[in-house]
């Protein structure tokens, strides 16, 4: 069985100049854009495996995020979902996706929101990285991207303390 990968981001920083409008349809503001655009120069690097599959919460600034990163992978662009169940701020829905997922998928980007994305971290990790794990523990915060590996199991297999985490890459770390 081999390793499993699973990249969390954080959307992006929103805009929130417009009060009356749902938070489902917040767009991201210009200091999210910046933060986007050098979480995908980062990707480009290839410091993650490339996705075989991106799971993105269907809300405007998730949606906006996965518009900045995902021409990293232009030359073999992975395919997508856009998910309202993913519009979520627990863990619960997220894992059910992920649980779910086919063994087919190695590697697994999936775009969604706090603090559903930092409990979902911090539950399945187990190990790794201490200095970034320090940091995951102390805040997630937007457009920051935790990578997590899964050794020797499957998707459904997927649960508390089952990862190791590999890297957590805020923005102020790129810009």
């Amino acid at each position: 069985m081999t390793d499993r990968h699973l990249v969390l981001l954080r959307h992006a920083k929103s805009a929130w100049d417009a009060p009356d409008l749902p938070d489902h349809a917040r767009p991201l503001a210009e200091r999210g854009q910046r933060a986007g655009a050098a979480m995908r120069r980062w990707l480009e690097q290839g410091r993650v495996p490339r996705p075989d599959l991106i799971l993105c919460s269907d809300a405007v600034r998730a949606v906006q995020t996965l518009a900045l990163v995902h021409p990293a992978w232009r030359a073999d662009p992975p395919p997508l979902a856009l998910r309202g169940d993913l519009y979520a701020f627990a863990p619960g829905p997220l894992l059910a996706a992920l649980t779910a997922l086919p063994q087919a998928v190695g590697t697994v980007l999936l775009i969604g929101h706090n603090p559903a994305l930092e409990e979902l971290a911090e539950g399945l990790i187990a190990g790794g990285d201490p200095v970034a794990r320090g940091r995951l523990q102390a805040k997630f915060p937007t457009a920051a991207l935790a990578h997590l590996t899964l050794t020797g199991a499957t998707w459904a297999d997927l649960g508390s303390g089952r990862c190791d985490l590999a890297a957590f890459i805020r923005p102020a770390d790129l810009i």
